[in-house]
């Protein structure tokens, strides 16, 4: 019966000598093995012939065991003619339409970036993909096992130097910058702010804040009453004496004082009037049309003000800096802090299905704004590297690859070679036709 090969796991990387795996690479080892397999099997079909030769005028039985190992051998040669066409060419021979892989490499380097083009990164593909593929929150339960944290971390550290030197100067921060801009202007202004506003009113947070400010507004007054006297003065008529003034101003000064105090208490006419006030602003907020368009009007015109794009260029350098500093400081440390960081990204993303919908209608408009107009530049890209791919390096990182695999077609041409033709030896002598 003809053999299944397992399935080969995937292989990452650039093709190279170095990389294509030494002798202890488990892919290589697998390839011997189906390469002996294979060739074991074609010298045991010959052994098979030579003895069914042998033995055919004593035993009428063996032409038919002669027939199969016969047929065995022309399928195993064949088979193997046919696979090692596709890497090389056999015996080192000039046999046309052999040496496949080396002598096309340049047209398959093209054949691979159209595909790409064509296939992944189209508009219309890019858009039902992402639709399809909820990218926050299979990236936040992604980030959520500790290994996957652990590894991303480790290998950030490692390579993060590298890259960001090997890119050209401003490159990741014009990459990031974009996907940022994208995902602001994905995000709907006025709802957001209506639900930050809700958070921090609604549960509670803000009561503090005011009445620690109306505290902190009457200690103030309490220690400056001479800069309130001095303005009662000022604007008060000359005619008045000092001590008419001085009362006046120890007056409205006590009356602001008490008001203040009593602001302080959560039942005060003041802060329920605010309360009424705020709920409403995030009612119209969320969904008032009025607020929504001077919503997005108001960020679309922080987002193009060049002051802004200032301080975030500055806000990056010193990132970058940071970042050099902490790499420079200790792999190990730097290593734990990001892998903390990625675990508490990656339950954000899970837990909150708002930022869910934010972060994959930014990813939406990344793909369509940067990634969908440069296909054609991705495309011929990727035909570059593969062209310069050196060709016996990819013959061989492709024959790791598959070969295990195209040494079971040798195997399988074998068997079913050897069934062929016993079955056209045994109808033809039933026919007598040999």
């Amino acid at each position: 019966m003809p053999l299944k090969p397992d399935v080969e796991t995937s292989d990452r990387g650039a093709p190279n000598a170095a990389s294509a795996g030494g002798r202890s690479d488990p892919r290589r080892v697998r390839l011997g093995r189906t390469k002996l397999l294979a060739t074991g099997l074609l010298a045991a079909m010959a052994a098979l012939y030579l003895a069914a030769s042998l033995v055919t005028p004593s035993w009428g039985g063996a032409a038919y065991v002669r027939a199969f190992a016969e047929a065995g051998m022309v399928g195993a040669c064949a088979d193997w003619f046919a696979v090692t066409a596709l890497f090389r060419r056999p015996f080192g021979l000039p046999i046309p339409h052999t040496a496949i892989i080396p002598n096309n490499k340049d047209r398959i380097g093209d054949a691979l970036g159209r595909f790409i083009v064509e296939n992944f990164l189209s508009p219309r593909v890019l858009d039902a993909k992402l639709r399809d593929l909820e990218l926050a929150a299979w990236g936040g339960a992604w980030l959520q096992r500790p290994q996957n944290a652990k590894a991303v971390a480790k290998r950030l550290v490692q390579f993060g130097p590298e890259v960001i030197r090997a890119l050209p100067p401003g490159a990741l921060e014009a990459l990031a910058g974009s996907a940022a801009l994208a995902a602001a202007k994905a995000v709907p202004a006025a709802p957001t702010a209506s639900k930050l506003l809700a958070a921090l009113w609604n549960e509670g947070r803000a009561q503090p804040l005011v009445e620690r400010g109306a505290a902190l507004l009457g200690d103030y007054l309490a220690g400056h009453q001479d800069v309130i006297l001095e303005k009662v003065q000022a604007q008060s008529w000359r005619w008045l004496p000092s001590w008419l003034d001085r009362a006046i101003a120890r007056k409205i000064t006590g009356g602001v004082l008490q008001l203040l105090a009593d602001v302080q208490q959560t039942d005060h006419p003041w802060r329920l009037q605010l309360a009424a006030a705020v709920e409403d602003l995030i009612a119209d907020l969320s969904a008032d049309p009025e607020f929504l368009r001077r919503g997005e009007a108001l960020k679309l015109q922080l987002l193009d003000d060049p002051r802004l794009h200032d301080h975030a260029h500055r806000l990056w350098a010193e990132v970058e800096a940071q970042l050099q500093t902490e790499w420079a400081g200790g792999a190990d440390e730097l290593s734990a802090k990001i892998e903390r960081i990625l675990l508490d990204l990656g339950a954000w993303l899970s837990d909150d299905p708002a930022v869910q919908r934010a972060l994959n209608t930014g990813a939406r408009s990344f793909m369509r704004r940067i990634v969908a107009p440069r296909r054609h530049e991705i495309g011929r890209f990727v035909a570059d590297v593969v062209k310069g791919w050196d060709a016996r390096s990819v013959v061989e990182r492709l024959e790791l690859q598959v070969g295990p695999d195209l040494q079971y077609i040798r195997v399988n041409g074998t068997l079913v070679g050897g069934l062929a033709g016993l079955i056209i030896f045994t109808l033809s002598r039933l026919f007598h036709l040999s």
